[in-house]
């Protein structure tokens, strides 16, 4: 029904509105100065709802349809690809009183593009207005609930910006809807549109801004860590074995799962996989999944939204988000409790997620390296890790050879490590005897070329005489004492005395570093480890700090 205008001047004193709308120029005012497009919606249906007369406001917006396989106009719907979805309702029952009509997860919460009165209006980005229901009974779709509300008139506005129907406003008023408050909804309703867009617009651009910091923030990351690998140093035919597999997976979109010894260079060997890829232009994102508590699992991988739980203050992306179009780093995957694991493989199997708090589905494309120093085969034997779960990643495998296997590299990256960490430190590159040399191709390297590369920057440190410096636990010289592989050879432990030896060595170093874990003279240094990968451990092992 088109509406006649009977006013010239519709912004007469809003008290001509016959109560239906309260201050509907403080509503404008108020309208233009939001920034969040919730907070707008919310507070346009709350305000037209200040007085009895109008029983229930509503806005509901264009977006994808996602299938919606629960949605009770489903049949109705002529395409299934996008559809009215209600984001904002208010609005208090008589017939049931203290009762709100602030749900957006009721029966009409999806209307589908030119269907009934509400999906006509998005279609055709015309107002539907019924002034006076009692004239057009044949016209109510829920006479009881019109009659029990005392529901007199119906005001549809479509949202148009630029030309484009964003979504529609209706109210449902208790009195009959005279033309003066018709044009101050139309007036509210164009205005609505106008901010919406901007502040959609000013959430996409707070958005990229945050993306733009979290980009930044991680590749600081990576520079820093940049080279901490040796960047691939070496000719070794272990090394080289390294090469050829990288060479082979890079250019595919294979999941690949990195296996080797805390320090060998995981690391290094995703972002050299994720550099040759065709995705080498989208970002590179680094998981520690041993360094993520459980309470926080679902946030960090997913994303939450505002208000999701206590403590979110803000929409946040999850590491999926960050990663889409690029690639997931998945560190110490081994790490993660056998409980959450179904959570990533249904995100690894379907490609979607849901952050917390939304009801929205989200499709991200990721590529997957996962790495870890454990045997997930003999985990997943052991029920410690999903077998299925481990299947999924263990499409392209990669063992990365431990330091001890790869000697004759050990020149390069002692001449490697030299330059660069002299370098950083603003010191001169010390000389290597021949003696030095030999002792540090000699030794086993537990911690592999992590320990290496702190071995060498402790030396440059204490250099004296223009001569490098080292000091190497003598417990793991290769002068004829056996090393923990060769006793291994020898005697096979049990998977509790390793365990135990592993509790003790940790134990040992604490008390060596009187309890430090961290910083340069801490437990995991002296241990070649991660600072996270040892927290880790130790709360693996029952280890106090």
């Amino acid at each position: 029904m088109k509406r006649t205008i009977v006013d010239d001047d519709p912004m007469k004193d809003t008290r001509e509105a016959d109560g239906l709308l309260v201050d509907p120029r403080r509503l404008l005012l108020d309208m233009a100065q939001q920034r969040s497009a919730s907070e707008l919606l919310w507070l346009i249906v709350r305000r037209l709802c200040e007085t009895s007369s109008v029983a229930m406001a509503r806005i509901w917006l264009i977006r994808p349809g996602q299938g919606c396989p629960s949605c009770p106009m489903r049949a109705e719907c002529p395409s299934q690809t996008k559809c009215l979805h209600l984001v904002a309702s208010a609005g208090t029952s008589v017939a049931c009183p203290g009762v709100s009509f602030s749900r957006i997860d009721g029966s009409f919460r999806r209307f589908p593009l030119g269907i009934r009165k509400v999906g006509q209006i998005a279609a055709t980005g015309e107002p539907v207005e019924a002034p006076d229901l009692a004239s057009l009974p044949d016209w109510i779709v829920r006479p009881a609930w019109v009659q029990a509300e005392g529901i007199k008139g119906f005001g549809g506005q479509p949202l148009v910006s630029r030309g484009n129907v964003l979504g529609v406003l209706g109210i449902f008023s208790r009195v009959t809807i005279d033309a003066t408050s018709l044009d101050w909804l139309r007036m509210i309703a164009d205005h609505a549109a106008s901010a919406l867009a901007n502040a959609l617009a000013w959430e996409e651009i707070a958005a990229l801004k945050r993306r733009l910091e979290l980009d930044n923030a991680y590749l600081q990351e990576e520079v820093r860590g940049g080279g901490s690998f040796g960047d691939m140093v070496g000719k070794s035919a272990a090394l080289d074995m390294v090469s050829r597999q990288i060479q082979l997976v890079a250019p595919t979109d294979a999941m690949v799962l990195l296996q080797g010894e805390s320090g060998t260079g995981k690391e290094l060997v995703a972002r050299e996989i994720h550099r040759r890829s065709q995705r080498a232009e989208r970002p590179l994102i680094k998981v520690n999944c041993a360094a993520i508590p459980r309470e926080l699992f679902d946030s960090e991988f997913f994303g939450h939204r505002r208000g999701g739980f206590t403590g979110a203050v803000r929409d946040r992306m999850g590491r999926f988000e960050l990663a889409d179009g690029g690639t997931l780093f998945l560190d110490e995957i081994g790490e993660i409790p056998i409980d959450l694991q179904s959570k990533l493989l249904r995100v690894l199997q379907e490609g979607e997620l849901t952050r917390i708090g939304e009801e929205k589905t989200r499709t991200v494309n990721v590529r997957i390296i996962a790495a870890t120093h454990r045997d997930l085969r003999a985990e997943s034997a052991a029920g410690r890790f999903r077998t299925d779960l481990y299947y999924r990643l263990s499409v392209f495998p990669i063992a990365i050879p431990p330091l001890r296997q790869r000697k004759e590299d050990i020149p390069l990256l002692v001449e490697y490590f030299l330059k660069q960490i002299s370098r950083r430190l603003g010191r001169s590159i010390p000389r290597v005897t021949k003696t030095t040399l030999a002792e540090l191709v000699a030794y086993d390297w537990p911690g592999n070329i992590r320990e290496l590369q702190h071995v060498i920057e402790r030396g440059i440190i204490v250099a004296e005489g223009g001569f490098l410096h080292v000091e190497l636990a003598s417990s793991q010289r290769n002068s004829g004492i056996p090393t923990p592989v060769e006793n291994a050879v020898s005697e096979i432990l049990t998977d509790a005395q390793l365990r135990a030896l592993e509790a003790d060595n940790i134990s040992c170093a604490l008390r060596k570093t009187g309890g430090k874990i961290y910083g340069p003279s801490g437990a995991a240094q002296l241990l070649g480890l991660k600072p996270t990968t040892l927290a880790s451990r130790m709360k693996r092992l029952g280890i106090s700090g």
